[in-house]
């Protein structure tokens, strides 16, 4: 049986138990700042647990899942992996164990055909209630049911002792035995031993209690449950194999990777590079993208170390990135938009491919770079901190350092290695973990279901005061100079979201004014942040709520143009344009999208063109609200970080833009007024930004530009029309007189040549120059170090200047010098970094730059010592 069919067989199970199928959240979990990636199916349902009513008491649902505590055992064990599917029922104080467990046995026993006898449960030691369920009700041999601890039947794991505080509970584990041929053989052996017979296929949590502090345990008024199954493992079982890789869900995978292979493939390498192209391909579709903070950390180093792993099988070009449209084929079913995005996400990882493997292939030059000290003096604790970092910051493994280490005569301390890495693996798992308490109480203590947003259609209304919070509690009343947030039952202010920022305005009650700074949304509840300006505010007071209505018309003028910059992107570039994030502010709009190369001027101006032109045809939008599922089958274009409801707000302008949209926007296109683009740069790898402004704020750049180019036509004594021709014949006279400045300069170089070589130092038999030349640039700097060597042998010529408060500095070696093995080159370096820079070469020639002229000097002398020491 397919995975995508055990899937389905799962969700249609329970929803044929009146759950509610939720969609699968994103990897980035919203609103939770206790976990890095999703792991688990309950994440999304935190408040629910917590009691909020989301309208439904019954949920089940196939969660992707990323987790990397574990990163090390990925390939090596059969049930391993970063990225992976968890199916998963819930109650919220509606059904208890007894539903539970016969829920979980009816679906494998009775839905999956799996042999009831092949089936062992575990218990909380101390559970008897669930123990009696497996033993009486569902008639599992009591030599079948285990009793386990704290460590491995509680969740949180040991949460009783060791926390956090929040909700917990007792867990009951199904188990698959797959026989006594499997594991350590031993008669005795149950699902308490790990040698690998038994499978634990579903872990059932029934959470019954409040922790707080102290460890004491307090029964919940309402009890939930929530359970987990791994989809891979579950196919494992049914599939009838022994290991995860075997599976449908990896073999393309597998195959695809051995066929590549240009050494003979370990499984183990194989099966890493299997799970981390699958997590990370997911990571990048929810929005990650490889970088060195936090997830884009994360992803970053499961490309590098699958690059390793390809090098290991003797793949050394980028082949990653060729494996996107094997998984994008394997999880189609679930997730069709991964089929139209798998280019994207494929030149995203190219990119990291080839910036890693450029890395490696230079590492010789940067391992000299990094060791240089330890070259003059011997530190093996510190070559061992060296070699860390090279793998921390670079991806560069340890056994690629110390070969190079021990050819150049470098020992290293692999303890210190191995000392940093596991802090570092400390400080990981220590980012990823649950902090605090399980679930983020604070929006909870709203205590309000929804506040009614009327904004699409008004300016103002009518509302009721139902809730005043201040300092994170709950007051009756606030009076003039208190800062509050208010909830209301309805409001016309929108709240900041989906990149939209929120609405201000007032809250009036007669001569009482309440100043709205900011508007924010706690779930569906709307927050007023703001300050009473006059008289006072009580809960239950009848108010009028008013948007400021300027502010507004800015801000929808900005988003509805970011909807015309999406439609302009793929038209002039192409459809493979997808959005990557915006920010829609009052002055200006932010719209990031991917894009694999550089924009030109012409394409910019090109796109601007078409946005201005979509303004002056005056296309009227249009808004449907329609089902998730609908919309996207007409075309809807949907930020894949966005986390939508089952019934959306679609926005459409013409034929040419349709978008799932929950901002406010404008009746018609030509309502912007005119767009105008501030910026365009690269923001990240395949990642490109564009900021941009419209109607007054774009007027207003307008004029600024205006006024810069009337007063240039000023000081050029000429109309505007003209400025460019005039500036031409400026800039040519002006380069007349550089040229022959410079002749000049040059000639005043060479009246003085004889007494620069007469005044050479003598080092060690070789001829040293170092001299700084005062307003001489790059190219006379060349000429005058060819000229020196022309009348010198034996000689080391370093001369630098000061330019637009650079230091420039260039560096010559005779002829002579370079046969018995002296390199420009290489002498630059170390005096490039004196003066704030860097530089490069031949073994005759090098130049460097840098912004600390005033080092020369310094630099000069550094170049003297080295040859003395040389």
């Amino acid at each position: 049986m397919q995975a995508d069919i055990l899937r389905k067989k799962f969700l249609d199970f329970f929803q044929s138990k009146k759950h509610k199928i939720v969609e699968s959240d994103s990897l980035v979990p919203a609103d939770d700042p206790t976990v890095l990636f999703t792991p688990a199916g309950m994440n999304q349902f935190k408040k629910e647990f917590l009691g909020f009513d989301s309208g439904f008491s019954r949920a089940a649902t196939a969660q992707r899942c990323l987790r990397t505590d574990d990163l090390d055992k990925v390939g090596k064990t059969s049930y391993h992996h970063t990225f992976f599917e968890m199916l998963g029922n819930f109650s919220f104080g509606d059904y208890f164990k007894k539903e539970a467990i016969s829920y979980a046995f009816e679906f494998l026993t009775q839905e999956l055909k799996i042999d009831k006898e092949k089936l062992w449960v575990s218990v909380y030691k101390e559970d008897d209630e669930a123990y009696q369920i497996w033993k009486d009700l569902i008639k599992i041999p009591e030599s079948k049911i285990i009793k386990l601890g704290d460590k491995e039947n509680f969740w949180p794991s040991e949460a009783k002792a060791k926390g956090p505080n929040g909700p917990c509970g007792p867990c009951s584990e199904i188990f698959f035995d797959q026989g006594s041929n499997i594991g350590c053989k031993k008669s005795d052996c149950t699902p308490a031993c790990d040698c690998g017979r038994f499978v634990e296929v579903w872990n059932l949590v029934f959470t019954q209690y409040l922790r707080s502090d102290g460890g004491i345990l307090k029964s919940l008024p309402k009890k939930n449950i929530d359970t987990g199954m791994g989809l891979e493992r579950l196919a494992a079982v049914i599939q009838g194999v022994k290991n995860n890789f075997e599976t449908d869900l990896f073999q393309p995978l597998v195959k695809e990777i051995i066929s590549a292979a240009v050494q003979s493939p370990n499984l183990v390498t194989v099966y890493a590079i299997a799970d981390h192209i699958r997590a990370i391909t997911f990571a990048i579709y929810d929005g990650v993208l490889p970088s060195n903070e936090e997830r884009g950390y994360v992803i970053r180093k499961l490309i590098r170390r699958s690059c390793l792993h390809l090098r290991a099988l003797g793949v050394k070009k980028p082949y990653l990135y060729k494996l996107v449209p094997v998984v994008a084929d394997i999880m189609k079913e679930p997730y069709p938009e991964l089929l139209s995005r798998k280019e994207n996400i494929s030149e995203i990882i190219l990119a990291e491919e080839k910036s890693f493997i450029s890395t490696i292939e230079s590492s010789p030059s940067l391992f000299k770079e990094k060791f240089k000290d330890i070259f003059k003096k011997q530190d093996q604790e510190k070559a061992g901190f060296i070699a860390f970092q090279l793998y921390d910051t670079y991806g560069i493994p340890f056994e690629l350092t110390k070969n190079w280490a021990d050819q150049n005569g470098i020992q290293l301390s692999f303890d210190r290695f191995n000392k940093e890495l596991e802090e570092q693996k400390s400080r990981s798992k220590h980012k990823s973990a649950m902090k605090g308490e399980v679930f983020k109480l604070k929006d909870l203590h709203l205590g309000k279901k929804e506040t009614r947003f009327q904004g699409y259609l008004k300016l103002k209304t009518k509302a009721k005061v139902l809730k005043i919070i201040k300092d994170n509690l709950a007051v009756k009343k606030i009076s003039k100079g208190e800062g509050a947030e208010i909830i209301l039952d309805k409001t016309v202010l929108y709240a900041e979201a989906g990149g939209q920022v929120g609405d201000t305005g007032e809250i009036i009650k007669g001569k009482n004014i309440f100043k709205i700074s900011n508007t924010q949304k706690a779930d569906k509840v709307i927050l007023h942040l703001g300050e009473v300006i006059d008289g006072a505010f009580k809960e239950g007071d009848e108010v009028l709520v008013f948007v400021n209505t300027r502010r507004r018309l800015s801000i929808a003028r900005n988003h509805t143009a970011t909807h015309l910059l999406q439609a302009a992107l793929r038209k002039a570039l192409g459809v493979h344009v997808q959005q990557q994030g915006s920010w829609v502010g009052v002055d200006r709009l932010r719209f990031d999208f991917t894009h694999f190369k550089d924009i030109t001027k012409d394409e910019l101006l090109r796109i601007e063109e078409i946005v201005n032109d979509y303004i002056l045809n005056n296309h009227p939008l249009a808004v449907q609200e329609m089902p998730l599922s609908k919309a996207k089958k007409s075309g809807a274009l949907a930020f894949f970080a966005e986390k939508y409801a089952g019934e959306v707000r679609v926005v459409s302008i013409g034929d040419f833009s349709k978008e799932l949209c929950g901002g406010t926007h404008l009746d018609s296109t030509g309502q912007i007024g005119i767009f105008r683009i501030i910026e365009e740069r690269s923001v990240a790898s395949g990642i490109r930004r564009i900021e941009a402004t419209t109607g007054n704020f774009a007027y207003k750049m307008i004029k600024e530009e205006e006024g810069t180019i009337n007063e240039i036509s000023s000081l050029l004594n000429t109309s505007n029309d003209k400025i460019i021709q005039e500036l031409g014949k400026k800039i040519s006279r002006l380069k007349e007189l550089e040229k022959e400045l410079n002749v000049k300069k040059f000639n005043t170089f060479k009246s003085s040549l004889d007494s620069l070589v007469q005044g050479a130092t003598d080092i060690k038999g070789i001829k040293v120059i170092a001299r700084e030349i005062e307003n001489m640039d790059m190219d006379l700097l060349r000429k005058s170090v060819d000229l020196i060597k022309e009348n010198i042998t034996t000689a080391v010529i370093a001369l630098g200047s000061t330019s637009k408060g650079k230091a420039i500095l260039v560096m010559g070696v005779t002829d002579d010098l370079c046969q018995r093995g002296m390199d420009a080159s290489k002498l630059i370096r170390d005096v490039a970094k004196i003066i704030g820079g860097s530089g490069g070469g031949r073994k005759d020639f090098a130049q460097a730059g840098g912004d600390k002229p005033q080092n020369l000097a310094k630099g000069f002398e550094e170049l003297k010592n080295t040859i003395q020491n040389t």
